[in-house]
C-alpha cells in the first residue's frame, strides 16, 4: 500500500494540518520540515497529484503546442519554460503539430480535455481560431515568437524584435559594400517572416536601394528548405551575400554552399540565425543573429504564473526582447 499523510503523521508525531500545509507549499517550522522530509524519504511517499487537482480545481499541467519539435529554437525555449515551471510545481505536456493547422487545433482541444491550467503556443495558424476554445474557458494563453490577428488584448505574447534583428544583419552586409543581398525567409503567412522581411526592406531603403523580389525567397524553416533556397540563390551570378533567417535553414544553406564548393566569404558573404555553437564549428566562423532563448522561456513562464496566481485579472501583455549580432568571419567586401 502506498504511504499516506497519516503514515507521515505517525512517523513524525506532527498533526495532519502541518503536514498538509507543507506538502501544498506552505511554510512550516524548520525542524518540522526536516522531520517531514525524512519521513517522506523513509516511507517513499508520493503526492497524489490527481486528488490534489480535484481539490484545488487545478491540474498543475501546462500545455505547449509547437510547429516542429526538431527545431532547436523551439526546443531550447521549451527547456527553459519547463525548468522555470517545474520549480513552481507545474509539469509541461508538449504537442508537436508538424506545422499542420488541423493538428494544431486538435492538439489544443486534447490539452483542454486534460484540464491544463495554461497554454503556450507558437502558432502555425495566423488567424488564431484554434485558440478560441482555450480563451472561452479562461485558460491563460501565451504566444511564442508570433502574433495572430484578431486576438490582440486576449492573449499574452513573448517575441523578439525581428524587424530590428533583420535590419541589423542586412545593414552589416550593406556597410561592407554588398548591394545584391538574398534573404531566405520562413513561410510567407507567418508573422515572423513578415517582420524579418520588413527589417530587410528598411535596411535597403536606408541605403537608397529598392526591394527586389528576385532577392527574396520564402521557405519552411527546415534544413531541406534552406538547402533548396540557397541552391536557387546560387543561380544568380550577381548575388554577393545572403541572410538566412533561422538555424535549420542556415544549416541547409551551408550544406548547399559546401556542395558547390562556394567559398565563404570570398565568393559569398553569409549571415545566419540562432545557434552560437554552429557559428563556432563552421569555418570560417559564422556571423549570426542570436536570440535570448533562455530569457524568452523565463518570461513566458512568468506571464503564465502571473495569470495563475489569482487575484485581479491582469491585462494581456506583449513583450519584445532584443537580439544581438555576433560577428564572425563570414562577411567580407564583395569581390575580395
Amino acid at each position: 500500500m502506498p504511504a499516506t499523510m497519516k503514515d507521515i503523521a505517525r512517523e513524525t508525531g506532527l498533526g495532519l494540518a502541518t503536514i498538509s500545509k507543507y506538502l501544498n507549499g506552505g511554510n512550516v517550522r524548520p525542524e518540522n520540515k526536516i522531520l517531514i522530509d525524512k519521513a517522506i524519504k523513509k516511507l517513499d511517499y508520493m503526492v497524489n497529484e490527481m486528488a490534489r487537482g480535484l481539490k484545488s480545481k487545478r491540474s498543475t499541467l501546462i500545455g505547449v503546442v509547437i510547429p516542429e519539435l526538431s527545431n532547436i529554437f523551439i526546443t531550447t525555449i521549451i527547456t527553459a519554460i519547463e525548468d522555470s515551471l517545474r520549480q513552481k510545481g507545474y509539469s509541461v505536456v508538449v504537442c508537436d503539430c508538424h506545422s499542420n493547422r488541423k493538428l494544431e487545433c486538435e492538439a489544443v482541444r486534447f490539452l483542454l480535455r486534460k484540464g491544463i491550467d495554461g497554454l503556450v503556443n507558437m502558432p502555425t495558424s495566423g488567424e488564431g481560431q484554434h485558440l478560441l476554445p482555450a480563451i472561452e474557458k479562461g485558460v491563460p494563453v501565451v504566444l511564442v515568437d508570433r502574433l495572430v490577428s484578431g486576438l490582440s488584448g486576449q492573449v499574452d505574447a513573448v517575441l523578439v524584435d525581428n524587424a530590428k534583428a533583420s535590419y541589423d544583419a542586412v545593414s552589416h552586409l550593406l556597410k561592407n559594400g554588398h548591394r545584391e543581398i538574398g534573404i531566405i525567409l520562413g513561410p510567407k503567412e507567418i508573422f515572423t517572416s513578415g517582420e524579418r522581411l520588413s527589417g530587410y526592406a528598411q535596411a535597403m531603403k536606408a541605403y537608397g536601394l529598392p526591394l527586389e523580389e528576385k532577392n527574396i525567397i520564402y521557405s519552411d524553416y527546415t534544413t531541406q528548405g534552406g538547402y533548396e533556397s540557397m541552391r536557387a540563390l546560387l543561380k544568380r551570378k550577381d548575388l554577393t551575400a545572403a541572410f538566412v533567417t533561422n538555424y535549420e535553414m542556415t544549416l541547409g544553406a551551408i550544406i548547399a554552399l559546401n556542395e558547390r564548393n562556394v567559398k565563404i566569404p570570398e565568393e559569398i558573404s553569409l549571415i545566419g540565425f540562432d545557434n552560437m555553437q554552429l557559428s563556432q564549428i563552421v569555418h570560417p566562423k559564422l556571423t549570426v543573429v542570436t536570440q535570448p532563448l533562455e530569457d524568452m522561456g523565463a518570461q513566458i513562464s512568468n506571464l503564465l504564473l502571473g495569470k495563475l496566481s489569482g487575484g485581479e485579472r491582469k491585462p494581456a501583455l506583449t513583450l519584445s526582447l532584443s537580439t544581438s549580432l555576433s560577428l564572425g568571419d563570414s562577411v567580407a567586401k564583395p569581390g575580395r
